[in-house]
């Protein structure tokens, strides 16, 4: 075997051949029902361990040992035993995050190149909350009441939480339901995606081995029609803390009616990206195409509809075009694989179908624009990097979110048009300006309806800059320092000291 076959083929030691079992209360167990479901590499189609397959008995359980924790050894940790706790798990990770993105290139296809990025997100997300840990305090407010009344605030956990996470990044989105939760005292039940649950299952392994307690951290796998639907509907989950389609987060908010949880919502998006006939073309180029062709587009802000400033339209597409048909596009382990496969079937027919809506409602495929089978691609789930020209508003590639490698790239003459048309969508996730003029750049920043905007770069993240949506695109904040009131109640207490 040479050196390259052997990259293609690495396993990491989770990877052993047994089914994978839920994590309650500190034990791993088989589902209630003894099933298990089928995991896959979408890279080659092979099949990989089976899953638990969850669902609701599991699902109590894991809430009543939640509860069990968060009223029970863990209320009893103080702010820096938390901190220690938190910090010993993201040197853990640190020290084992070449497994972790193994597993999450092999179950899910993000190409390793990826990996320094993921690892430093995750590594020092675990490491701010736990300096944020310490942090968590409430304030003596002046009052007006007659009298010696003091008047002061506490910030408590909100309780037991379910944590929801989608496929597109497993062992990053599990990071950010877990780094909170455990900073600010709560409980959890995570239930990962059934199409990626390998890395957040060997995360689990490494909360225990960090010394959290039994219960604190639970993970439950299974489908979202089951196991995520009886955590979002439990009337004993505190909040909700969901990562993935709108869909599916409208069905959350029903759900929690019933004892009105609290609710996080990260949901999709349709994200801008502007270029101005001002902007540095030699950057904005590939930062314009990877702000969609990174993890296969499977990314909930990708800056999907590239509006770029007609005097520069065809130059700039044609290069985009070029760089696009330039990205190698092949397994998931190869280092040099720039556009890895898309994580399933189901999600491979979904972009599929997007391709050929595309076609027929006339935009002009300038790059890509149908699924690769040839030699090692055929078993696997590849659609190469995409750009659509000729493209109009009303058209379902440019209104829809599409999770895959897909620009559809649109003209425009002025900001007050071009403000508008970006604006003119349910979503409000990401969004991008390119451009030299810092005036410009401002005013954009100002007008776009959006929770991020990025000015000449695109996916720029860190721990410490909050992430969220307007409108379809959720509401709460997830990194910053508002990451942890999400997670936390704010009590008034009330003291007559005469």
């Amino acid at each position: 075997m040479n050196e390259h076959s052997s990259i293609l083929k690495a396993r990491p030691a989770f990877l052993n051949g047994k089914p994978k079992k839920l994590l309650i209360d500190g034990k791993w167990v088989e589902a209630q029902s003894g099933q298990t479901f089928g995991s896959f590499n979408p890279s080659t189609g092979e099949a990989l361990d089976p899953v638990a397959l969850g669902a609701k008995a599991d699902v109590d359980l894991a809430v009543a040992a939640a509860r069990r924790a968060f009223e029970g050894p863990w209320s009893r940790f103080k702010p820096a035993d938390r901190q220690r706790v938190i910090l010993k798990l993201a040197d853990l990770i640190e020290a084992n995050f070449d497994e972790l993105f193994l597993l999450d290139s092999i179950d899910m296809g993000a190409p390793i190149i990826m990996k320094p990025f993921i690892q430093r997100l995750v590594v020092d997300t675990f490491r701010f909350c736990a300096g944020m840990a310490v942090g968590i305090q409430g304030e003596t407010l002046p009052n007006s009441v007659p009298g010696n009344i003091l008047s002061y605030t506490l910030r408590e956990p909100v309780g037991v939480v379910a944590g929801i996470v989608p496929w597109n990044g497993p062992v990053f989105n599990a990071t950010w339901k877990i780094a909170p939760v455990l900073a600010t005292g709560c409980t959890l039940v995570l239930k990962p995606a059934e199409q990626a649950s390998l890395s957040p299952l060997r995360l689990g392994e490494l909360c225990l081995e960090a010394g959290i307690p039994e219960g604190v951290i639970n993970i439950i796998t299974g489908y979202g029609e089951d196991a995520g639907a009886a955590l979002s509907a439990h009337l004993d989950v505190d909040k909700v803390a969901f990562t993935g389609s709108c869909e599916t987060g409208q069905r959350i908010v029903q759900a929690s009616a019933g004892n009105l949880k609290r609710l996080t919502l990260e949901l999709g998006g349709k994200s801008p990206d502007i270029v101005f006939a001002d902007a540095d073309l030699d950057a904005a180029v590939p930062g314009a195409a990877m702000a969609v062709y990174g993890n296969s587009g499977q990314v909930c802000s990708a800056g999907s509809r590239l509006f770029v400033e007609r005097s520069i339209y065809d130059e700039f597409t044609e290069k985009v075009a070029a760089f696009a048909k330039s990205l190698q596009v092949g397994n998931s382990l190869d280092p040099q694989t720039m556009i890895g496969p898309l994580v399933s079937q189901g999600q491979l027919e979904r972009v599929s179908g997007y391709l050929e809506a595309g076609a027929q409602e006339g935009a002009r495929a300038m790059a890509g624009g149908a699924r690769l089978t040839d030699g090692d691609l055929a078993n696997g789930y590849f659609v190469p990097p995409t750009l659509f020209a000729d493209v109009n508003d009303d058209m379902k590639i440019a209104r829809e979110e599409i999770f895959g490698p897909v620009i559809s790239a649109i003209p425009f003459d002025d900001i007050e048009e071009v403000v508008k048309r970006a604006n003119n969508t349910v979503f409000g996730l990401g969004s991008g300006v390119w451009t030299r003029d810092v005036k410009k750049a401002h005013k954009l920043a100002g007008l776009i309806r959006a929770g991020s905007v990025w000015v000449n770069c695109y996916q720029a993240m860190d721990p410490a800059v909050p992430f969220g949506g307007y409108k379809m695109s959720g509401y709460g904040l997830e990194a910053g320092k508002h990451h942890l009131d999400e997670y936390l109640n704010t009590k008034a207490v009330w003291i007559n000291i005469d």
